[in-house]
């Protein structure tokens, strides 16, 4: 596929198959990622790749017990509004059962990063199209990346000390008939463009 084509036909998926993702497919995902640009080079992204099923169930308890304890009002952004009353109604997976979790992050202390994070996160999600596999951006671990029990959790499964989570993505492949992801243009409703000549 073509690098134009995989950017502009990407599509969040929401619905997985329970199939593996190829070793070599994985890996090339990850290259991406870390082909990703840097601010100054510094290359300081930590990539936390989660296949393991009891950590996956382990990270989605803590995720809806932590957003079921929070409130919200008509000014908490839409998305984390949605995560907070899908947790208190129960059955909330943030990670839509995908195969495959990769939580990135960086120092907490580094001005760039969430833009780094950002950067190898859109990557990888081009990278996952163009394999025909799916990927949905996932935020709730960077909404939670100061909440004290899945900080604890994710240092034991690697994330140092002075790092926290500024994005994630799921990736497998989609639970469509086909198993390819939907690929469409989507109409544009936003994103203004002003040229100065």
């Amino acid at each position: 596929m073509e690098a134009l084509e995989a950017i502009l036909t990407r599509r969040s998926t929401r619905n997985y198959r329970p199939d593996p993702i190829e070793q070599e497919k994985l890996f090339r995902i990850l290259d991406a990622g870390r082909q990703a640009p840097s601010g100054g080079n510094n290359q300081t992204n930590h990539f936390l790749v989660i296949r393991n099923r009891e950590v996956l169930k382990e990270l989605v308890r803590m995720t809806e017990k932590a957003f079921a304890a929070m409130e919200a009002d008509e000014n908490t952004y839409s998305s984390l509004r949605h995560s907070i009353a899908a947790s208190k109604k129960g059955g909330y997976v943030f990670c839509y059962n995908a195969p495959v979790l990769i939580v990135v992050a960086n120092r907490r202390d580094y001005g760039n990063n969430m833009a780094d994070c950002a950067c190898a996160i859109e990557n990888m999600m081009v990278a996952a199209n163009a394999l025909d596999l799916g990927s949905c951006w996932i935020n709730q671990l960077k909404w939670l990346n100061e909440e004290p029990e899945i900080v604890r959790y994710l240092s034991e499964l690697g994330i140092k000390e002075n790092e926290r989570v500024y994005g994630a993505l799921v990736v497998g492949y989609p639970a469509t008939e086909s198993g390819q992801p939907a690929r469409h243009l989507m109409t544009q409703k936003g994103n203004e463009v002003t040229f100065i000549d």
